[in-house]
């Protein structure tokens, strides 16, 4: 079994400073962006937010299958460095284009947004693909991306908590561009650190990658186990994505407190930072699969109490917020720790290279999931009559307001709940526990 290095640790750990950021502040940023100052559409708002991502859902899968190819010893790291320097680019651009028509400015995102989107499927997937090659120990995968958890719940509490305050800090599109120069340069160092930090990181998996992009991608998805935590990882992306979509509107439009939202976010991800080794240590004690069971439990909880704050006001959403954090830290760490596992075993079972591809379809359905959430979360707001703007304050009426609410509590709780049931399909977690002499048996999901 492979113990790794506290350097190979923390390098591979903060690539998710890239990650993070970028996974955090479209979903945070864009949908206010262009409804309250673009003045387009809430529909055609979460459409933009979505394509892109769903671009991403067919394009990782391609872009593991070309990392696999690769004739290199350290095959993923050039596509890291390479996209994650582009993907701050692009992201940059998005924020630098037209204000007006809204058809213009909507456009000019959406081509931007895309190109961001096709830089980070070729980051994320080779980045994701290095943790199931550099050890074959099911405890120090755990371990590994629990380091990953940390860094990343760090992004996201600056890059998510310091964007809108850099909104702020100069107005409009001027506050919009100052963000967006921030956060390009947090994804360039996660980039360059990752390269480095991993560069005498061991590489386990040398099979030879197969040929034929259909024929393969057909067999990684006939596995069970790969469908099941799929499937319970999605559901759960879409509500955290229509929480993260929603938090900024219930501040400004249910509370009348915008400042309040960056308030909010921290408590839903600050936990993570605290709880992480806890959680990891759950795991190990009674497995990944009851681990993420229990924080997917959690998670339930804070949206039941996000839906009271319509009615209790700040403290209820703070309180919330936290308690959706606390779950989100387990549901961030064990989907990803079993992400591994199932690639490892894949190329054991059939002597076939196929960890990017596993990564890149990982990867597609999360970025799905994340896309869908502010999607759906613009359908609501469209149900509920929420008036766009283009600057000027609005007075949302009781339906949009209702409709803000119920998309930051009661869906993503009844999404999170369903996800219990193809973890509980789940079968993987038991055999490798067995397999490493971890006699404790894992609690029932």
């Amino acid at each position: 079994m492979t113990t790794l290095s506290r350097t190979t640790r923390l390098g591979y750990a903060l690539g998710g400073l890239s990650s993070g950021t970028y996974g955090t502040v479209p979903g945070l940023i864009l949908m206010p962006f262009l409804t309250d100052l673009l003045g387009v559409p809430a529909a055609i708002a979460g459409l933009i937010v979505f394509v892109p991502k769903a671009w991403d859902f067919f394009l990782n899968p391609v872009a593991g299958r070309i990392s696999d190819l690769s004739p290199r010893a350290d095959r993923r790291r050039p596509f890291v460095l390479r996209a994650g320097i582009l993907l701050a680019l692009a992201f940059l651009a998005m924020f630098f284009g037209p204000t007006a028509p809204p058809v213009a400015a909507a456009l000019w995102v959406l081509v931007f947004f895309l190109a961001s989107a096709t830089a980070y499927a070729f980051f994320q997937v080779p980045y994701l693909a290095l943790s199931a090659e550099m050890t074959d120990d099911y405890t120090e995968r755990t371990r590994l991306v629990s380091w990953r958890v940390i860094v990343f719940t760090l992004a996201i509490l600056v890059s998510g908590g310091s964007a809108p305050l850099l909104v702020e800090v100069l107005g409009g599109v001027d506050g919009y561009r100052l963000m967006a120069g921030v956060m390009a340069v947090l994804v360039v160092i996660g980039t360059l650190a990752v390269f480095w930090g991993t560069r005498r990181a061991p590489r386990l998996r040398h099979e030879a990658a197969a040929e034929g992009l259909r024929t393969q991608l057909k067999a990684v998805l006939s596995d069970r186990d790969a469908r099941m935590l799929v499937s319970s990882f999605v559901l759960q992306a879409v509500a955290m994505g229509m929480v993260l979509g929603g938090v900024v509107y219930v501040a400004r439009h249910v509370l009348g407190e915008p400042g309040l939202a960056t308030a909010a976010f921290v408590c839903f991800v600050a936990p993570a930072i605290v709880l992480t080794p806890l959680w990891s240590a759950l795991g190990q004690r009674f497995g990944k699969k009851a681990g993420f069971a229990a924080a997917t439990v959690v998670q339930v909880a804070g949206f039941v109490m996000l839906f009271l704050a319509y009615q209790g006001g700040a403290t209820l959403m703070l309180v919330g917020s936290g308690i959706v954090g606390v779950g989100y830290a387990g549901g961030q760490l064990f989907p990803l720790a079993m992400l591994p596992d199932i690639a490892a075993a894949d190329a054991e079972r059939t002597g076939v290279n196929r960890v990017g591809m596993i990564a890149g379809i990982w990867s597609g359905f999360e970025l799905l999931g994340y896309a869908l959430g502010p999607a759906v979360f613009g359908i609501v707001l469209w149900l509920g009559g929420y008036v766009e703007s283009t600057g000027a304050d609005v007075t949302q009426g009781d339906a949009a307001k209702w409709a803000i609410v119920l998309g930051v509590s009661v869906v993503p709780a009844v999404l999170s709940a369903l996800s219990l049931f193809p973890l509980s399909r789940y079968r993987l977690d038991a055999r490798l526990r067995a397999a490493a002499g971890l006699t404790t048996p894992a609690a029932p999901a």
